[in-house]
């Protein structure tokens, strides 16, 4: 039952972000609950387990992390940890094949995550950018913060052509303190510029997290006859045959993500993939296993 609370295509029909969020969350939470009939061991004595209605700020996340079962630590103090998201929100994002739309799936992701760091209280921002920073949004923990968050995310549609420098320029010069940066796109731009302008935030000592989102038709596109097929941010056409989609186009497309994944972990940067027709799990379970890795 919680995979359907997951399904991009169920929350497709929520209208309200925040209701999203929530169903997000208790989607997942609901995931991974188990049964208590496990054994306490001492390292848990402090340590209840979770059940459906507990209030998600006391959650331990780093127990959850090491063995995949929820507690609630009765006595959690307050956590120093920042989350700030720079979300994509260039013309391609507005693409949609089989799955939801890009921008739509990354905004389930990043509001979340905001809602899950507002439950533990923690500060969140966001950067939403295309050519430009079309909005900004200062991390703090303050009341009303992941409010602010959702009215920016609401009002994220896609836009012009992407230019990855700009954000991360405009995020170095507000980067006061540490802490988590999660950067939800689709990543169209050469892996080594991607890498090259995300990397001095890790050096910074920060925890980055690439969240890559596509369609499924990206990955493998399927048509009878050739096509011409429209660039989103820069209007350039291309006829393309089936037999170059099914051979050619799938060799680059894989040799791109092949390529941003080793250069990322080359650089100490976390990457994920993501397809806008499969559940949120392994997003929110990469984002937590960060979490869970700061000092």
């Amino acid at each position: 039952m919680h995979q359907r609370f997951l399904d991009p295509q169920v929350l497709a029909g929520i209208a309200n972000l925040e209701l999203t969020a929530k169903t997000v969350m208790e989607g997942f939470i609901a995931g991974h609950h188990r049964s208590p009939d496990f054994g306490f061991s001492q390292e848990f004595a402090e340590y209840r387990q979770y059940v459906p209605g507990d209030d998600l700020r006391y959650v331990d996340w780093n127990v959850y992390a090491r063995a995949d079962r929820l507690y609630l630590k009765r006595y959690r103090g307050e956590t120093n940890t920042r989350l700030t998201v720079l979300l994509d929100r260039s013309a391609s994002m507005g693409y949609q094949g089989s799955g939801v739309r890009k921008i739509d799936y990354a905004r389930f992701l990043a509001a979340s995550l905001a809602y899950l760091a507002h439950q533990q209280r923690d500060a969140v921002g966001l950067i939403s950018f295309d050519d430009e920073v079309r909005d900004y949004v200062e991390p703090t923990s303050r009341q009303g913060q992941w409010l602010k968050v959702l009215y920016s995310l609401d009002r994220s549609e896609p836009g012009s052509r992407t230019d990855f420098a700009r954000p991360f320029h405009h995020f170095q010069q507000f980067l006061q303190r540490r802490g988590i940066v999660l950067v939800v796109s689709d990543f169209y731009a050469p892996a080594e510029e991607v890498i090259h302008t995300v990397a001095p935030l890790r050096q910074r000592g920060n925890d980055v997290i690439l969240m890559h989102v596509l369609d499924p038709e990206e990955l493998a596109p399927r048509f009878a006859g050739s096509r011409v097929l429209i660039d989103m941010e820069t209007g350039a056409e291309l006829e393309v045959s089936p037999d170059y989609a099914t051979g050619p186009y799938r060799q680059r497309i894989q040799a791109h993500l092949e390529d941003l994944k080793s250069r990322a972990q080359g650089a100490g940067i976390s990457y994920t993939l993501s397809l806008t027709n499969q559940p949120l799990d392994e997003a929110l379970r990469r984002y937590l296993l960060v979490w869970e890795g700061r000092p």
